[in-house]
């Protein structure tokens, strides 16, 4: 591939193979349990339809993958600074990207792009729920060349691209490294909710398709339910327990070696290059001033062991994008120390903020929680716990999730502050993990102040600064002080000259 981008320009023929299996997979995900079926209920001399079937995907798979790439072209206008792709098949699009919207720049490589000798390349812009345009198949030279147009616009385009390719790997020297015994650390400590969120899936799949498997065989499902409540016995449900535990464990430590394995950051001229994955080795390149919030958390057993995780939010357009936490709008790293944090949030806020004012919430913070959460709820359950014999040996569990959720809530409230000082807005909360939300007030993008009427008496009353990346809430402060803030935010904003992005 040629490296003078000016010229509209087709992936790498490799893309062809790329496109064909990831449309394969994607069918025989969908199907996969249609053709187990199949498999098990046909005749012997009926499978060679199946067969013929899945060879019918794979061939309709690569053809399209080939019309896509025919029609897949991308170049760069230098006069007008603009990305321009022209993609479709039968309904032609056009994107067209800014060079200055452009937020980050990943460079990706998973097992079927190393085989092949290929890299995906993948834009971010503030105004899309997923990428903005993805390369499937660019070779290494072109695709670190095209980032650099990209991320340095007239700087990059005025220089040589086999120069600049030459010098990456020595502008990009890594600053901070996570090492593996960092990661074992981070994975033993944190992300439990999205593991059990990824284990509650798995077996929602396997207990669907275990059913739809007993409906097409006809099996009596009153049998299989007699035996297993029949295997069920205290200690048969506490060993139960312990494998999920033990299971959960093990799912956390690989997903977190997964996207974090060797993971480094590098200082890039004016941006910050990540890069990190086990199998799927991921570089993304991004814009410090274009973060618009930095946040950093840290449970007990973390802080104990010297190290915290931080995420990086950029701007983003409706929903925040979910399960890809090293590309979309936020980034994440995990298991820096303390050091490392403040060297990141020099590189990023130009200075290690620190605290100012703090301002507090008034008690009545804890009123509705702990009525909507606690009183209600365990209410209910214990005027169905007098009335009803089976559910009164629960009670119990009544009495220990009201005393739980009193603690909890306490917790809240009392880790729920606001520090402001002249250059920068900390929110604190959390109850386990402990947050700390960094924004500056040239980030603002709107300011909502709201006062229940029945809180006007005691001066009470909420504000959240919306920015790019998502709001940020302080609930239940002095209302008087909050206008002050808010007064000397805007002024800040308004008498400013610091760009948001």
């Amino acid at each position: 591939m040629e490296n003078d981008f000016s010229k509209p320009q087709r992936e790498s023929a490799f893309g062809i193979i790329i496109m064909g299996a990831y449309t394969t997979f994607q069918i025989i995900k969908g199907t996969f349990f249609i053709f187990v079926i199949a498999f098990l209920k046909m005749q012997i001399n009926d499978i060679i339809y199946v067969l013929l079937g899945a060879f019918a995907i794979i061939l309709f798979s690569f053809v399209l993958a080939y019309l896509r790439y025919l029609k897949f072209t991308f170049f760069l206008n230098k006069e007008k600074q603009e990305f321009v792709v022209n993609k479709g098949i039968f309904n032609r699009d056009q994107v067209i990207i800014q060079l200055d919207k452009i937020q980050q720049v990943n460079i990706n490589q998973n097992i079927l792009q190393k085989i092949i000798g290929v890299y995906g390349l993948k834009i971010d812009t503030a105004g899309a729920h997923g990428e903005e345009v993805s390369i499937k198949a660019i070779d290494e030279t072109a695709a670190y060349n095209l980032k650099a147009h990209l991320l340095n616009r007239d700087t990059a385009i005025d220089m040589q691209p086999e120069m600049e390719h030459e010098n990456h790997l020595a502008e990009e020297a890594p600053f901070l490294r996570i090492s593996g015994f960092t990661l074992f650390k981070v994975g033993l400590t944190s992300n439990y909710g999205q593991s059990l969120a990824l284990l509650a899936a798995f077996f929602y799949t396997v207990i669907y398709e275990g059913r739809q498997l007993l409906d097409a065989f006809k099996i009596n499902r009153d049998e299989i339910q007699s035996t297993v409540t029949g295997m069920l016995t205290i200690v048969t449900v506490f060993i139960l327990i312990a494998c999920l535990l033990i299971v959960l464990l093990i799912i956390n430590l690989v997903r977190t070696f997964y996207k974090y394995f060797e993971l480094e950051i590098s200082q890039h001229k004016d941006a910050l290059l990540l890069s990190s994955g086990l199998i799927a080795k991921k570089n993304t390149l991004i814009s410090p001033n274009k973060v618009q919030i930095t946040k950093y958390s840290q449970n007990y057993f973390q802080k104990k062991m010297h190290m915290l995780n931080m995420s990086l939010r950029q701007a983003h357009f409706g929903q925040s994008k979910k399960g890809h936490e090293m590309q979309g709008n936020t980034l994440e790293i995990p298991g820096c120390n303390p050091t490392e944090r403040d060297e990141l949030l020099k590189m990023i806020l130009d200075e290690a903020p620190l605290k100012g004012k703090t301002f507090i919430p008034d008690w009545r913070f804890l009123n509705l929680p702990i009525f909507f959460k606690l009183i209600l709820p365990v209410s209910v359950f214990l005027i169905l716990a007098f009335n009803i014999p089976e559910v009164k040996p629960f009670i119990g569990i009544a009495i220990a999730y009201f005393a739980i959720g009193i603690m909890m809530i306490y917790i809240s409230y009392r880790r729920h502050r606001i520090s402001v000082n002249q250059d920068f807005i900390i929110k604190t909360s959390g109850i386990w993990d402990v947050s700390n939300e960094i924004v500056q007030p040239n980030k603002i993008q709107a300011i909502t102040t709201f006062q229940y009427p029945w809180h006007k008496g005691v001066d009470v009353g909420h504000l959240s600064l919306h920015t790019a990346a998502g709001q940020i809430h302080f609930k239940y402060g002095n209302y008087t002080e909050i206008k002050k803030l808010v007064n000397y935010w805007l002024y800040q904003v308004e008498s400013g000259n610091k760009d948001w992005m």
